[in-house]
């Protein structure tokens, strides 16, 4: 089993929730945890589960995958960029509905890619018609 990365973890929701010009309230509101709570996970002084960590995340607006790879919970899959996410969120210049659109195509191209790969390259795009569609 993986143990937790504590401190990192605590540091890396510290800048999101920074990124995202939340106070240390407003996000312990939104994520539905108490404020000291909150704070303790952000110092690296406690362990969220990972319903927690799932909250934080939806809270942030990143994905709880994310946030479990930061815990060291899960692997990082090399295929996604969870960089991307941060680097979007941590950007001054767009504002935050901006990101959030950005994250949302982000995610939607994720998703075709994982529902068909062939998408990806645009392979599915350069296949030939079915044979129906040439008899027409």
């Amino acid at each position: 089993m993986a143990s937790l990365n504590v401190g990192s973890l605590g540091e890396y929701i510290r800048e999101q929730r920074r990124n995202a010009q939340y106070s240390l309230r407003q996000l312990a509101d939104a994520a539905g945890v108490s404020n000291p709570y909150l704070s303790q996970i952000e110092r690296g002084l406690r362990k969220p589960s990972a319903e927690i960590l799932q909250q934080i995340a939806k809270a942030l607006r990143i994905s709880a995958e994310t946030l479990y790879v930061q815990a060291g919970i899960l692997e990082e899959r090399q295929e996604e960029g969870p960089g991307l996410r941060a680097a979007i969120l941590a950007d001054p210049l767009i504002g935050e509905r901006q990101k959030q659109a950005l994250l949302a195509v982000y995610e939607a191209f994720l998703k075709e890619n994982r529902e068909n790969p062939e998408s990806r390259d645009g392979r599915a795009d350069d296949a030939p018609p079915a044979p129906d569609a040439a008899h027409g």
